[in-house]
């Protein structure tokens, strides 16, 4: 009997075992590429945005949390941080042509929800018009959906009515008002005056080439500028610095303005912001985590954005290949949002890093302005048979290094004279 018990169960087993085997493979089968996981967080963070705005419903909804350390201002600039600043990472993706997918589904949703919000959010009428003429803070989160514009004119800018046209153009130059300190901030003024260019709208031409020229004086050397007179050992230059100079030298020098030389100094940013995500890049470490200092920390995957504005340029220097990038960009955006904790009930970001650490946010911070985070999503306006999509993945630098394997090895950037 027990030979036959013993027969019985050993039979049980091998015709279970393929039953259990294609579980498995099921399992990992169902497991998203990287593109699809990608997507599935940007439409996480941005659906409960945008389907709320879309109807004038983000004010009366959105769970609005500011740091512990407030500063007082008005927190209704809360609701423009977190449009602007979405719109800025999530335009290029938008961008893509219609398709049956489900990404196209998810992409085809949110562009709707978008155009209507950029419709509330100039609309005096609306319950989510922004805090345009209050505060000094609005300057620095229009520049935000003024870079949306940028990055996404044809889908973004064209198709909206010319009302809401004529009304954005009014409130733009109406941030003239704002006097910006000598700091990042001179670039938010040069972003709104560089798509006010791009739009044929009247732009302030020394708003943008004092900026620049004050950011060129700025750089340090080694792909990196000092975020003002005095050096700042923070993440500003992702944040703000290299994006934004960049891309305002592109406007002007696709406008052919010369009074600054902007071809030879637009190459010359565009070879430090190299530089510079080649050091973003050796920053992340085997495990996808990368070193947490400076202020504005609770910006998440927001310290990205170089690298995700170069693969979405196709500019990645030749040390940095697609695949190496993508999996290293993967590996920290699945470290930083693995907890549920970055989200609050209702499905907005909260204040922290990793999850909810509203002690670590900074003065100005509230939970809109987490949506800095959205700016390393930039590559998925490059379609999904783009090589930064298909090729295979690879270890990325510090991944090689800890790991004994080859890597090449690391040199100072330097500029001829």
């Amino acid at each position: 009997m027990k030979t036959k018990k013993h027969l019985f169960l050993l039979l049980l087993a091998v015709l279970l075992l393929p039953a259990e085997m294609l579980q498995a493979k099921k399992k990992v089968e169902k497991a998203p590429d990287d593109r699809t996981y990608w997507c599935n967080l940007l439409y996480k963070m941005a659906a409960p945005v945008l389907s709320n705005m879309s109807e004038g419903k983000l004010s009366q909804n959105m769970q609005v949390e500011v740091s512990p350390t407030w500063d007082g201002r008005d927190k209704r600039v809360t609701y423009m941080e977190c449009f602007g600043r979405l719109m800025a990472g999530l335009a290029p993706w938008l961008s893509l042509p219609d398709d049956d997918t489900p990404e196209g589904v998810q992409r085809k949703q949110l562009r709707d929800w978008a155009l209507k919000s950029y419709a509330q959010s100039v609309d005096p009428d609306s319950p989510d018009y922004l805090l345009w003429r209050k505060e000094g803070q609005p300057l620095v989160d229009a520049a935000y959906i003024a870079s949306s514009f940028l990055r996404a004119y044809d889908s973004l800018w064209l198709p909206l009515d010319s009302v809401t046209k004529q009304r954005y153009i009014n409130e733009f130059k109406l941030l003239r008002r704002v006097d910006p300190p000598y700091t990042n901030w001179l670039l938010f003024s040069a972003t709104i005056e560089s798509f006010l260019m791009k739009a044929d709208a009247g732009p302030d031409n020394y708003r943008i080439s004092s900026a620049l020229r004050k950011v060129e004086e700025w750089y340090v050397g080694d792909g990196w500028y000092s975020d003002g007179p005095g050096f700042a050992f923070d993440y500003y230059n992702s944040y703000v610095l290299h994006p934004m100079y960049v891309e305002c030298l592109e406007v002007v020098t696709d406008k052919k303005q010369n009074w600054i030389a902007p071809r030879k100094r637009y190459e010359m940013a565009v070879k430090r912001m190299q530089r510079f995500g080649v050091i973003l890049e050796r920053l992340i470490s085997p495990e996808g985590t990368f070193p947490v200092f400076g202020r504005s920390i609770t910006y998440r995957t927001g310290v990205l954005q170089p690298l995700a504005l170069l693969a979405l340029r196709q500019e990645l220097p030749e040390s940095l290949p697609n695949g190496q990038v993508r999996a290293a960009m993967t590996a920290v955006i699945k470290r930083i949002f693995a907890s549920p904790g970055n989200f609050n009930e209702k499905g907005f970001l909260t204040l922290g890093f990793s999850t909810s650490q509203p002690n670590i946010s900074d003065w100005y911070s509230d939970n809109g302005s987490m949506y800095m985070a959205s700016l390393a999503f930039l590559p998925l306006g490059l379609p999904a048979n783009h090589p930064f999509w298909t090729d295979a993945p690879q270890p990325w630098t510090s991944k090689k290094a800890w790991e004994g394997q080859d890597f090449p090895k690391d040199h100072a950037y330097y500029e001829k004279q």
